[in-house]
């Protein structure tokens, strides 16, 4: 159990996203974790009033057993695998939060104040940022995750364009809007 939970070296998972992208590629299938959203809309029978969401989701049933493994891997990981002592952020990272008022996560996985400020102000905080995120990826037709790895090793020139603005966009919002928030 230790190796499991222990840093491993990024070229590791790397090679291992690598060769995902190669079956799905040989498969005929494409990667998307937002694309799951639409199918779970689609189950509910909500395509015969909006069109959008009029399609097979069957044919996305492996992706929705992807999320779900996702969920399950994520939940194993942070209970059973989580080590406190692989949890290094830069001095400079905490200094910077400190000065927004946000403790250092002291070995965990996120900082207690993001999600334990239950005010109305991080409520809608959180609620407007989750909206914000799903429009977001429905628009650029797809998460950050499923445009950096999966369009982009699919050479899909949208896909480095989204990159690029996902890039752009978290830089804006960790040095002028963070501050305004916190």
């Amino acid at each position: 159990m230790e190796f499991l939970s222990q840093t491993w070296h990024w070229s590791i998972s790397g090679f291992l996203i690598g060769i995902v992208m190669l079956l799905l590629i040989y498969f005929g299938k494409t990667f998307g974790m937002s694309s799951n959203l639409r199918s779970l809309c689609a189950m509910t029978g909500i395509g015969k009033k909006v069109s959008f969401f009029d399609w097979d989701w069957k044919s996305q049933r492996w992706n929705l057993v992807v999320t779900l493994g996702a969920m399950i891997g994520g939940f194993i990981a942070v209970n059973y695998l989580h080590d406190s002592s692989n949890v290094s952020i830069n001095p400079s990272t905490i200094s910077q939060l400190n000065e927004l008022g946000i403790d250092s996560p002291n070995g965990k996985l996120v900082p207690d104040a993001l999600f334990e400020n239950t005010s109305p102000k991080a409520i809608l905080i959180l609620i407007s940022g989750g909206l914000l995120i799903g429009f977001g990826s429905r628009y650029a037709g797809g998460c950050t995750s499923g445009h950096a790895i999966s369009g982009l090793s699919n050479l899909q020139l949208p896909s480095l364009k989204a990159v690029i603005g996902f890039f752009i966009g978290g830089l804006i919002m960790a040095h002028f809007l963070l501050p305004l928030i916190f």
